[in-house]
């Protein structure tokens, strides 16, 4: 599978190159095709769940140009990936526990809620007994859409565009102008219309690493409690329930850990496959299972006249 990676442009988007390598593991493992079997299902649930931390962690390190780690059996699961991610063959990786922590709970708030897109799409792919690799592949494929993944990667780029604190009373002044296309990432959220729950725990992650890694005095982290602030206390904002959500929180932290931007999509599919899985396998095993079949309405013509057309010799 490791030679898989030399396929991909080293400046190929870790994304592109997670969609083929998952699908691809379909092609190692015949049993997965066996959705009769628990045992089987119970297999490929675990393998794949195990595998995504290393296959995640070698598309950083391809497109760095740097050496693969493989992962430490001494490890636990979010210290594994993290030694993976930034070890080093001249040196033994130590996690820091504060660090570990931290990418530990973005893997547990990102898992899964309800009928996502993503989530969606890999129950419609597996509703065709595809499959379980190339029903995850799918799912990072819907996942890698920025309305959907890259929230959290847009929002630090919202921070960054507007770039200190004293511009802030600028742009929430611009998000409530109906007529300007700016719009604030990281508020507001389809499920959650009151707060969302997982940014409260991220608001105390950001904190306890930024101050872990000297980084307490983070020009974005200021921003963000400053927009945060405003928001909360905003009329418009209170009226249109814009708080905070999680991905207001995650790109910063992600970004203090050391995770590029480009990888946070990546981060984010690596947690949902969990979730992921789960539904795979709830789906699998209903006696009432049958393929998915989106139904559509038939807005157009009831009866279009088509001209006679002349045969050319």
């Amino acid at each position: 599978m490791a030679k898989f990676y030399q396929g991909f442009r080293r400046d190929a988007h870790p994304m592109a190159i997670m969609v083929g390598m998952v699908g691809a593991l379909s092609a190692f493992y015949y049993e997965a095709g066996d959705f009769s079997d628990a045992e089987h299902r119970n297999i490929s649930f675990n393998r794949i769940v195990a595998k995504l931390p290393t296959m995640v962690a070698l598309a950083h390190k391809y497109s760095k140009g740097e050496p693969f780690m493989y992962p430490r059996n001494d490890l636990e699961y979010t210290a594994n990936f993290m030694h993976m991610m930034f070890g080093t063959p001249c040196e033994k990786y130590e996690p820091n526990t504060v660090l570990v922590h931290a990418l530990d709970t973005i893997f547990t708030l990102h898992a899964d809620h309800e009928q996502n897109a993503s989530t969606s799409t890999v129950r419609l792919a597996g509703s065709s007994s595809a499959n379980p690799y190339a029903c995850i592949s799918a799912g990072i494929g819907c996942l890698w859409g920025p309305a959907h993944g890259g929230a959290n990667e847009a929002c630090l780029k919202m921070l960054e565009e507007i770039g200190d604190v004293s511009r802030a009373p600028e742009y929430i002044k611009r998000a409530k102008d109906k007529n300007d296309t700016f719009k604030l990432v990281g508020f507001g959220h389809r499920v959650y219309k009151n707060f969302d729950p997982r940014a409260k725990l991220m608001r105390k992650i950001c904190s306890d690493v930024l101050q872990e890694q000297g980084l307490e005095n983070d020009r974005l982290f200021k921003l963000a409690m400053a927009l945060e602030k405003i928001a909360l206390e905003d009329d418009y904002f209170i009226e249109k329930k814009l708080y905070p959500n999680v991905d207001f929180y995650s790109g910063i932290v992600q970004k203090a850990l050391g995770i590029p931007t480009s990888m946070f999509t990546c981060i984010f599919a690596l947690a949902r496959t969990v979730g992921w899985m789960a539904q795979w396998e709830e789906m699998i095993t209903d006696p009432e299972h049958k393929i998915g079949r989106p139904r559509q309405l038939y807005l157009g013509a009831a009866c279009r006249d088509v001209p006679d057309l002349k045969m050319r010799p």
